[in-house]
């Protein structure tokens, strides 16, 4: 018989975590994986338009760091017995060394920029802004829940990542980066 995809389990309102425990599908730690599901999504549709080698093997490690993540979420801290792959900090490291590549090849920022420019350009910036909503929904649970440290750090490093993604696309693609400039 063919494994189906739809258990039912989950039509009133409920779903499980890793570990047994049944939650609302509106509960903040169903939230915060869920954003970071998103997230994951999000840099996958830039990992299929970027076609720089390097970048696509850098967005498929941090798919898999995602993955890890939203597998930590999704887990009962009390109840789970299943041994989840970690997050190093080296993971982070690898985050702040291709912003500080970045870095040394596009202009430098003398003000806010408005996102947009180029379509990959704002596929970043989409993926940026789900990256920080996905961080503030971690922050969020962690406030009454165990949620590993490093899991909002990578969050924070990688939306920082991608704002310099964004800029080094404006910058390969000869986009305009246009700077905010507040009406007063």
């Amino acid at each position: 018989m063919a494994f189906k995809i739809y258990t039912k389990t989950g039509d009133k309102g409920l779903t499980s975590l890793i570990g047994g425990t049944r939650l609302p599908k509106h509960h903040i730690r169903i939230e915060a994986y869920g954003t970071v599901d998103e997230l994951n999504s999000n840099i996958g549709l830039m990992r299929d338009v970027i076609t720089d080698k390097e970048t696509i093997d850098l967005l498929i490690s941090i798919q898999d760091r995602l993955f890890t993540i939203g597998s930590h979420l999704a887990a009962d801290p009390l109840k789970n017995k299943m041994q989840l792959p970690p997050v190093f900090e080296e993971d982070i490291i690898i985050l702040e060394k291709a912003i500080d590549k970045i870095n040394e090849v596009v202009p430098e920022m003398k003000s806010f920029v408005l996102p947009g420019g180029h379509i990959h350009v704002s596929y970043c910036h989409i993926a940026r802004c789900v990256c920080r909503r996905a961080e503030r929904a971690v922050l969020r649970l962690a406030e009454n829940e165990t949620v590993d440290q490093i899991h909002y750090k990578y969050l924070n490093r990688l939306s920082d990542y991608l704002f310099m993604l964004s800029r080094l696309l404006t910058h390969n693609y000869n986009a305009t980066e246009i700077a905010w400039k507040p009406k007063l």
